[in-house]
């Protein structure tokens, strides 16, 4: 019986061990030191951000997420009304409001333009976070927008 005992607890250790090589490997690769640091405001309850918020994280953005809601977020950092959505973000000094497809933000912190940062008003299917199963092939046509910092808009990305 004991050898029986010692080999249940030998696969027990090397199955423990890989499953925390693993964990660290993953702990490693978000916490890359490249990572794009971005601040985050949502409703606890959001799916939608939730999956918007992995899509982040899958292009090398490092977040801190705060689940209080994003109304009071949006108005402190200047975001009209007339651009909502689910959540807004901050990013090298830009606000993100919704929807953002990681490499408009990348494109963004790359150009550097003068500007109060991008918006996807709405929810619009097939935008990141909104582009799951439960929606099956539909994508709706959208558009990224440039918010300037006087409030007015030009596009900056279209999606078909």
């Amino acid at each position: 019986m004991t050898d029986k005992n010692s080999s249940k607890n030998s696969t027990r250790r090397l199955l423990l061990l890989g499953i925390a090589s693993m964990c660290s490997s993953s702990i490693a690769i978000a916490a890359s030191p490249n990572a794009i640091a971005i601040q985050v405001w949502k409703d606890p309850n959001c799916g939608c951000c939730k999956d918007w918020i992995i899509h982040l994280e899958k292009n090398n953005f490092s977040l801190k997420v705060n689940d209080q809601g994003n109304n009071a977020a949006r108005a402190r950092l200047g975001m009209p009304q007339k651009f909502a959505s689910c959540h807004t973000a901050l990013v090298g000094g830009y606000v993100i409001e919704g929807h953002v497809p990681a490499e408009d933000i990348q494109r963004l912190l790359k150009e550097k333009p003068q500007a109060l940062g991008l918006a996807v008003p709405g929810m619009p299917i097939g935008s990141p976070g909104m582009d799951g199963p439960v929606y099956g092939a539909r994508r709706d046509a959208y558009q990224v927008l440039l918010i300037q910092k006087d409030g007015s808009s030009k596009v900056f990305n279209s999606y078909s």
